[in-house]
C-alpha cells in the first residue's frame, strides 16, 4: 500500500513576497512617472541634486526590475515549486533570510543611487558592498531551492521548474562575471576591465540579466499559472523540452548585438547578430506553447480578467522577442539604436509581458492565499483595459520618436552640410511624443493603484491560511531506467550541470579570445591616462548619471562623423573604467566634445542648460558650482588604477593631489578672465567636470594613424 505523507505549504513567505511587489511596483513605477514628466518639465527637481533624471533613472530600472519583477519572481517560484514537488520549502530560516534580505537590499538601493554612489553599468549600478550582499542573498536562495527538490515528492521535474533552475545558475555566473571589481573606498570601486573589455562583459550580463531575470523565470511562472487559471494542461511537453534548451544556449550568445557599429571587434559583433536571429525560434516557440494552452477556452478568456492579463502578456512576449533579434540585424540597427525605439522594445517586455503576467498571477494568488473570492472582478477587468491601454499609449509614441530621431539625424542638405546642425532641434520635435508617453505611464499607474485597492479588499474579506495543509504519496525511488530527457528531469545533479554547461559556452567564447588576442583592442600611442583632476570629474560625470542621457561613441556613420567627428576607435577606451558608451542619446554625443566649446560655455550650461541652449530639456546642476571637490580618495583610485594596468608612474599618487589642484587653478583662472566671480573657484566641482569634458576626444587627431 501507497504510504500517503501529510505535510504543510509554506504560504507565509509567498504572501511576503507577493506584498512586497505591490509595494516595490508602487515605488518604482512611481519614480519611472517622475523622470518621464522631466524630460519635458526638466527642472521638477527644483534644484535637488538625488531627483535629477540622471540619478532617478537607474533607481528606476533598479526597483522596477529587482524590487518589483524579483519579488514577483520568488512569489511565485515559492508557490510553484512547493506545489509542482509536493514539499514543504526546505527551510523556513532560509526563506525568511531570503525575503528579508532582498528587502535590504532594495533599501540599500534607494539610498545610494540617488545619491549619486554608481557603478554605471547598466541593470548592475549598484556598488560593491552591495553587490556582494546580492551575491549572499542569491546563494541562500540557491541553496533552498536545491534542497526543497532534492526532498521533492514527484521523481520528475516539472518544465516550469526547469526556468527556475536556469535562471539561478545563470544570474550567477552573470553577477560574479560583471561585478569583477576593486574598492577605492567604502562605497565605490573601479572595474577590472576597461574600455572595449568592460563593454563586452557588461552586455553579455546586461542582455542575459533580460534574459535571465526577465524572461526565464517569467516563463516558469507562465508554464505554471497559465495551465492552472485555464484548468488546462500545457499544449505541447515537446515543445517546452525543445523551447527550454534551445532557449538557453542560445540566448547567451545575444549580448553583442548591444554593441552593433561600435568599438567591438566585428567577429563579436556578427556572431551576436547570428544568435539574435535564431533565438526567434525558441522564443515563439514558448510563446504558441503559452498561447495554445488556451485553445477551446476562448469563451473563458472573455470572462476571465486573470486570463486577459496571461493572454496580453504571453502575446507582448512574443513581439519583443521578435523585434529585439530584428534590431539585432545591423541595417535595423543602424537606424534603432541609440534612439527610443530601443526605450519602446524594452517596455513592451517589463509593461506587457513582466507587468501583466505579474497582474494575472497576483489576482490568482490572493483570493487563494485567503480563502476567499476576488474582491471585484469589474475592477479588475478596469485594470485590464486601462493598463492595456497605457501601454499603447506608452509605446507608440516612442517608436513614432526613434523614427523622426533617427530621419533628423541622418538628413542632409544638397550641399552636403546637416539639415539639423544643432542636435537640440531633433529632440524639440519629439516633445509631443514625450509627453503622450508620459501620459500612456499615468493610466498604466492607475491600473496598479486600482489592483491595490482590489486586493487590499480581498485580504479584508478573507482569512490568511499560512500553513496549508496538503497531502501526496511518499516518493519511490524509480529503480528502471529512464529514457530521454525523463532521464535528465529525475537526476537534479545531472541536471544543474547540462543547465550550467549551455549557458556557460557561449559566454566564455566571446569573451576569453576577446580579451586575451590583444589584436582585438589595437593601442593608440597617443592615448594617455587621465590626469587626476580629469578622473575627479569623470567620476563626477558618473556621480550625475550624464551617461543615462549622452553617449560617448561616434559610430563610422557619415550623418555621425558629420556631427560628431571622427568615428571612435578601440584603443580609445583602454583607461576607461567604466566605459560610458551610453544606450540612449537624448542629448548629443560627448565623445569628441573636448575642445569644441571654451570653459566658459560648460559653465553656464551645467548652471542653466537653457541660458546656452534654448530648449534643452537637461536638468539644472547648480550644486556643481558650490560643492568642493573632494580629494580625499585620489590616491587611492590612483593606486587601484595602477594595479589594474594603467601606467601612473611609482610614487605618482603622493603627488596625484598638487597635480589636481594645479590644473584646476589653471581651469579657473581662465573663467574668472571670462566673468566668473566666485570665491575658492579652483576648489569648486565644476572645475573637474570641466576638465574631464575638455580632455574628451583630444587623444588622437583626425589623421592619427600611429598605433601599435
Amino acid at each position: 500500500m501507497t504510504k500517503i505523507d501529510r505535510f504543510y505549504y509554506d504560504n507565509d513567505i509567498v504572501r511576503k513576497f507577493a506584498n512586497a511587489t505591490i509595494i516595490w511596483g508602487l515605488v518604482g513605477l512611481l519614480v519611472g512617472l517622475t523622470i518621464a514628466y522631466q524630460l519635458f518639465i526638466p527642472d521638477w527637481n527644483a534644484g535637488i541634486p538625488w531627483l535629477t533624471f540622471g540619478r532617478l533613472r537607474p533607481l528606476h530600472t533598479n526597483a522596477a526590475i529587482f524590487a518589483f519583477v524579483g519579488n514577483a519572481i520568488f512569489t511565485g517560484v515559492y508557490y510553484s515549486t512547493q506545489r509542482l514537488v509536493k514539499t514543504r520549502m526546505y527551510s523556513k530560516t532560509l526563506s525568511l533570510i531570503h525575503f528579508w534580505g532582498w528587502q535590504l537590499i532594495i533599501v540599500a538601493a534607494a539610498i545610494t543611487l540617488p545619491l549619486g554612489i554608481t557603478s554605471s553599468h547598466e541593470y548592475a549600478e549598484l556598488e560593491w558592498p552591495i553587490d556582494i550582499a546580492i551575491a549572499v542573498v542569491w546563494v541562500i536562495f540557491g541553496i533552498n531551492l536545491l534542497m526543497t527538490l532534492l526532498k521533492r515528492r514527484e521523481s520528475h521535474i516539472y518544465v516550469a521548474i526547469w526556468f527556475y533552475i536556469s535562471t539561478w545558475i545563470t544570474v550567477t555566473m552573470l553577477h560574479i562575471g560583471n561585478n569583477l571589481e576593486i574598492p577605492f573606498s567604502l562605497m565605490k570601486s573601479y572595474p577590472v576591465f576597461a574600455g572595449v573589455h568592460d563593454a563586452l562583459i557588461q552586455w553579455w550580463y546586461g542582455h542575459n540579466a533580460v534574459a535571465f531575470f526577465l524572461t526565464t523565470p517569467y516563463l516558469g511562472l507562465m508554464y505554471y499559472f497559465v495551465p492552472k487559471a485555464a484548468n488546462r494542461p500545457i499544449y505541447s511537453y515537446k515543445l517546452s523540452i525543445i523551447h527550454f534548451w534551445t532557449l538557453i544556449f542560445i540566448y547567451i550568445w545575444a549580448g553583442p548585438h548591444h554593441l552593433l557599429y561600435t568599438a567591438l571587434p566585428d567577429w563579436v559583433q556578427s556572431l551576436g547578430t547570428v544568435m539574435s536571429l535564431m533565438l526567434i525560434a525558441p522564443s515563439w516557440g514558448g510563446m504558441l506553447n503559452g498561447l495554445l494552452t488556451l485553445r477551446g477556452a476562448w469563451d473563458k478568456v472573455r470572462q476571465d480578467p486573470i486570463l486577459k492579463f496571461f493572454v496580453v502578456a504571453v502575446t507582448a512576449y512574443g513581439m519583443s522577442t521578435f523585434e529585439g533579434p530584428m534590431m539585432s540585424i545591423k541595417s535595423v540597427n543602424a537606424i534603432t539604436h541609440f534612439t527610443d525605439w530601443t526605450v519602446a522594445h524594452v517596455h513592451v517586455g517589463t509593461l506587457g509581458w513582466n507587468g501583466m503576467l505579474t497582474f494575472g498571477m497576483l489576482y490568482y494568488l490572493y483570493p487563494r492565499l485567503y480563502k476567499t473570492k476576488l474582491y471585484s472582478v469589474k475592477l479588475a477587468e478596469w485594470h485590464f483595459w486601462i493598463a492595456t491601454i497605457g501601454i499603447i499609449f506608452w509605446v507608440t509614441p516612442m517608436y513614432w520618436a526613434a523614427i523622426v530621431q533617427q530621419l533628423s539625424w541622418k538628413q542632409f542638405n544638397p550641399d552636403g552640410t546637416l539639415v539639423y546642425g544643432n542636435f537640440l532641434d531633433t529632440v524639440t520635435q519629439i516633445m509631443p511624443m514625450l509627453t503622450t508617453r508620459a501620459i500612456g505611464g499615468t493610466l498604466y499607474y492607475t491600473g496598479l493603484i486600482l489592483l491595490t485597492y482590489n486586493i487590499y479588499k480581498t485580504v479584508k474579506q478573507g482569512k490568511f491560511v499560512g500553513e496549508e495543509e496538503a497531502e501526496a504519496p511518499a516518493l519511490e525511488r524509480i529503480v528502471h531506467v529512464n529514457k530521454g530527457h525523463r532521464w535528465i528531469e529525475s537526476r537534479m545533479g545531472a541536471f544543474y550541470f547540462w543547465a550550467f554547461i549551455a549557458v556557460f559556452i557561449g559566454g566564455m567564447i566571446e569573451i576569453v579570445p576577446t580579451i586575451l588576442v590583444k589584436s582585438n583592442v589595437p593601442k593608440i600611442t597617443s592615448v594617455k591616462p587621465y590626469t587626476p583632476l580629469e578622473l575627479e570629474g569623470r567620476d563626477l560625470y558618473i556621480r550625475e548619471g550624464c551617461v543615462s542621457c549622452h553617449t560617448q561613441m561616434v559610430r563610422p556613420f557619415r550623418s555621425e562623423t558629420a556631427r560628431y567627428g571622427e568615428y571612435s576607435k578601440a584603443g580609445e577606451f583602454i583607461y576607461d573604467r567604466p566605459f560610458l558608451w551610453g544606450s540612449k542619446r537624448t542629448g548629443p554625443d560627448l565623445h569628441r566634445v573636448g575642445g569644441k566649446y571654451p570653459n566658459k560655455w560648460h559653465y553656464d550650461h551645467m548652471f542653466d542648460p537653457r541660458s546656452t541652449s534654448p530648449g534643452s530639456i537637461m536638468p539644472r546642476y547648480p550644486w556643481l558650482q558650490e560643492n568642493n571637490i573632494d580629494y580625499s580618495s585620489l590616491e587611492s583610485k590612483i593606486n587601484v588604477l595602477r594595479t589594474l594596468g594603467t601606467p601612473y608612474a611609482d610614487g605618482y599618487e603622493k603627488k596625484a593631489v598638487e597635480v589636481a589642484k594645479k590644473q584646476a587653478r589653471s581651469v579657473a583662472e581662465d573663467l574668472q578672465k571670462n566673468g566668473v566671480k566666485i570665491d575658492g573657484l579652483e576648489n569648486k566641482e565644476i572645475v573637474a567636470l570641466i576638465a574631464y569634458l575638455q580632455r574628451l576626444g583630444t587623444d588622437i587627431k583626425k589623421d592619427e594613424t600611429t598605433m601599435r
